[in-house]
């Protein structure tokens, strides 16, 4: 498995840092996930879902190798070492927790916190079972402090948040790092955040996928249906869609138009998905993301980039989305597809912001998270989303 995992950062030309590599190989990661196969358990691309909801929707997982691989290494980097730190971690399976009692060392702690008695007890056997009694495990709503008073020189959040909580910034030390999956515009990115002050200001981020949070940090994303097994999905306060105005949408007349670039497999597309979530948008339209199902896409219904979440602009009576690549040997191009009466103009459109990303360099995206009630005027120049507790601002640099 972490053979594997080694190659695969290789690939994406990252590099795992030795101390991350070597908890990996030292924790048994099957001892984590009882009732399933050690063939299962190590396998490097997958969670093992540990608890569902009586709909069947998992509420929590011990998440996969190659996630936690990347995250530690975020968290690592981002404060230069975790050997001797003061961890928190939110969202408890047992497993990621043993590999930050051997980041941080004996001169170090971790402290698992979850909101859910079953996961906390759980994890409480599996580590007393390994030998990592030294964690420290918490029943708790962690959107509020743990332990008041105490400060942490890292907070690791292992379930998908939608806003940050006052209660996590405040528990960070003053160069403290939060990092967190968080979902902007319905995309989750796990952002590596540095404490700047009064704010929070990104590190590093990757896309990436998690149970979502529950208790009263929970936020549920809205659904908006467009045809059988196609849906819009809505997650931000300013995001609002009348179903009656899209119903029909993609009967009408539809057009495809390609950006006429060659791109290497290595370009980061997450990037450019948030890149036309803040810019790609004038008035009287709005940013969405587009989710199918296998059989609308087998039936040309829709052609999006990827099935779980593409994202599209929304105007009156058009939609428009990022669509499947083409391919010419090992490179390839960026295009967009669009339905209504002003179909034309909206993938011509959508694809100049996609040549404006590569114009500019394919730059990443930088996140600053502010307290809630910060002045338009001491937020940094980019898109700004409002949330419950804080004030986002998106900004790029190549």
């Amino acid at each position: 498995m972490v053979d594997q995992l080694v190659a695969d950062h290789e690939d994406k030309g990252l590099r795992m840092r030795p101390e991350v590599e070597q908890a990996l190989r030292t924790v048994p990661r099957d001892r984590f996930t009882p009732g399933v196969t050690a063939e299962r358990a190590y396998l490097a691309d997958r969670s093992v879902v540990t608890k569902r909801a009586s709909d069947g929707e998992a509420v929590s997982s011990v998440s996969a190798p190659f996630l936690i691989s990347e995250m530690l290494n975020q968290a690592a980097d981002a404060v230069d070492g975790l050997r001797g730190r003061s961890v928190l971690e939110i969202g408890s399976g047992g497993y990621n927790a043993a590999l930050l009692a051997e980041l941080v060392g004996p001169d170090g702690s971790v402290t698992t916190v979850d909101i859910d008695s079953e996961v906390t007890d759980r994890a409480t056997a599996c580590l007393s079972a390994t030998g990592y009694d030294r964690v420290s495990v918490v029943c708790a709503d962690a959107a509020q402090p743990i332990q008041p008073g105490r400060s942490y020189n890292l907070i690791i959040v292992t379930v998908g948040a939608w806003d940050i909580p006052p209660a996590w910034a405040a528990q960070l030390t003053d160069d403290g790092v939060l990092v967190v999956p968080l979902r902007t515009f319905g995309m989750t990115r796990s952002w590596a955040l540095r404490r700047v002050g009064d704010r929070l200001v990104s590190h590093s981020q990757r896309l990436c996928g998690f149970v979502s949070m529950q208790g009263t940090g929970v936020s549920q994303v809205r659904h908006v249906d467009l045809a059988p097994g196609v849906e819009l999905r809505l997650d931000e306060l300013q995001q609002q869609v009348d179903p009656e105005s899209v119903n029909g949408l993609l009967s009408a007349p539809s057009t495809q138009a390609w950006a006429g670039m060659s791109l290497p497999p290595a370009t980061v597309l997450a990037d450019l998905d948030l890149w036309l979530a803040c810019r790609g948008t004038d008035e009287g339209q709005q940013f969405v993301v587009l989710a199918a199902e296998q059989m609308a896409i087998d039936a040309g219904v829709v052609a999006p980039a990827w099935r779980f979440g593409t994202p599209a602009i929304l105007s009156k009576g058009g939609l428009c989305y990022r669509g499947e690549l083409t391919w010419t040997d090992s490179r390839f191009d960026l295009g967009a597809r669009a339905h209504g009466p002003d179909a034309d103009a909206a993938a011509r459109q959508m694809v100049e912001q996609m040549r404006a990303w590569v114009d500019a360099g394919t730059p990443s995206p930088v996140l600053h998270v502010l307290p809630a009630g910060t002045p338009d005027g001491d937020l940094p120049a980019g898109t700004v989303l409002d949330k419950r507790h804080s004030r986002l601002a998106i900004t790029f640099t190549s």
